[in-house]
């Protein structure tokens, strides 16, 4: 449930006026001397300040075109771009309020300045300032720490901070908002076919990286800092995936059985269809499907590395797709990873709450409530549907899966907290990981995942009567314990 896949609509506007090219002209090169890299933050900035594409696919694109920097200064400009938007506002706000004397830096290289001493430090970038650029600076940094109120300081727009202390009160907020504005940890999945944890933290180890095997999902391994993986030897052999603590859980929760048919309705580039085929040993029918052709065509590479052979991706072309009817109530696992806001992903993806607004959370409501009646009409009777987003809105959340069992009264919630426990899943009693309905629910502030949430709906059985006549019955007492 990765934030750009989850953008929804264009955004309708960004926080603060955009620069003007008479304030972007110092991140050119001055007199054909060769750009400082504050001066080219800058200039990165002024790209950005649209928030018309996802953050990182702007940033790819960026250090495409500019193939001569450096691994040190691409991370120097990934990480200051990064620390710009998430407090984008406030920068807004000092800038506003922070006047310079005439012949001064440009409003692009101010927060370009600010960005560079929040991601790296005042001490790394003070040699490359101008005397008056310092003493603008330090006052910059003392006023960020006290700006009010603390949705200013921290950067989050009144409606995701109202619909936050809504839910969670104003000292939860706070901490929720704290915990969004620092990058998130990295975590990874071991790929049991191919090895195991113990011995992947052998490989890691020996590459002079650190890392844990998470106490919660045996496959999940925290490391430490931000290593380049790509070309890391157990990586290209598939040994394991770059994959959220919270993404691998909601894996657990869905259970698929070794032999059983299951549908990855919304799958993507493929994470939990990955993850999905592992649980299921390689047996069984795993079907990742998704109206996004790029999407499914990230999959095949990773697909290749996994050694999974029980995954057969499909493209649709919607509700109506003829592929999707030959496969009507035949599923025992449907899993909506459904198309939503992202933002409980905004310590990996800050640009959107920029691109989300209250109209496009009214739209994704739109759009999921009918990948979910869709996705209904392929479980079979007893079969699940596991719900799942990366958002923090009930909205998207509680509100969508009460308003589905009600179109749906052949549906059943089953206990989120009672399936992980049949699944060997614990979550800490510090995560008060599961709501009063029974769905699961991840807050970045209680624990080291992204915002996610996951709940399990279960198709009724139905019984024929002595007059041939249909009755539904639940299924708690038709089903064994978990295969192993």
């Amino acid at each position: 449930m990765t934030g750009p896949r989850r953008s929804g609509s264009q955004p309708k506007g960004r926080p603060g006026p955009r620069l003007s090219g008479r304030d972007s002209a110092s991140a050119k090169r001055r007199g054909g001397a060769p750009l400082s890299r504050l001066d080219r933050l800058a200039g990165l900035l002024v790209t950005v300040s649209g928030f018309s594409q996802p953050l990182d696919t702007l940033l790819s694109t960026f250090f495409r075109s500019h193939p001569s920097l450096g691994p040190r200064e691409r991370s120097f400009l990934a990480e200051a771009t990064y620390s710009a938007v998430r407090s984008w506002s406030a920068f807004d706000k000092i800038l506003g309020e922070t006047g310079f004397v005439s012949g001064g830096p440009s409003t692009d290289r101010r927060r370009a300045l600010m960005a560079a001493a929040v991601s790296s430090g005042y001490d790394r970038i003070v040699s490359e300032l101008s005397e008056g650029e310092r003493a603008w600076l330090t006052e910059c940094l003392r006023r960020r720490d006290s700006l009010e109120p603390a949705s200013a300081r921290l950067s989050v727009p009144q409606w995701i901070w109202s619909d936050w202390e809504d839910q969670l009160g104003l000292a939860e907020t706070l901490a929720l908002a704290q915990a969004m504005d620092r990058p998130a940890e990295l975590f990874v999945r071991a790929n049991v076919l191919k090895t195991t944890p113990e011995a992947l933290m052998s490989d890691l180890k020996e590459a002079g990286i650190r890392a844990r095997i998470s106490e919660t999902v045996p496959e999940c391994l925290e490391l430490e800092g931000k290593p380049p993986l790509s070309r890391f030897a157990p990586f290209v052999r598939g040994d394991f995936e770059v994959q959220d603590l919270g993404s691998q859980l909601l894996a657990r929760l869905a259970a698929p059985k070794r032999g059983g048919f299951v549908v990855d309705f919304c799958a993507g580039a493929g994470g939990k269809t990955l993850a999905l085929g592992a649980l299921m040993r390689n047996t069984g029918r795993l079907y990742a499907m998704d109206r996004s052709a790029a999407r499914l065509a990230r999959l095949k590479p990773r697909l290749a590395r996994s050694g999974l052979s029980n995954v057969w991706p499909i493209g649709i072309s919607g509700a109506r797709d003829e592929r999707l009817l030959r496969l009507s109530g035949k599923a025992d696992l449907v899993l909506v990873d459904a198309p939503c806001t992202g933002l409980g992903t905004l310590r990996r993806n800050p640009d959107l709450k920029w691109r989300q607004t209250p109209q496009s959370l009214s739209e994704m409501q739109t759009l999921q409530a009918s990948i979910m009646d869709s996705a209904a009409r392929l479980c079979a009777p007893g079969g699940r549907l596991v719900y799942a987003t990366c958002s923090t809105s009930p909205l998207e959340n509680e509100v969508q899966v009460n308003a589905f069992l009600g179109r749906h009264p052949d549906f059943e919630r089953l206990s989120a907290q009672s399936e992980l426990a049949r699944a060997g899943i614990e979550c800490p009693a510090s995560w008060r990981a599961f709501t009063p309905e029974g769905d699961l629910r991840l807050w970045p502030h209680r624990t080291p995942a992204d915002g996610f949430f996951g709940s399990v709906l279960r198709r009724k059985m139905l019984i024929r009567g002595k007059m041939g006549t249909e009755n539904e019955v639940t299924t708690h007492a038709l089903e064994g314990p978990l295969e192993e």
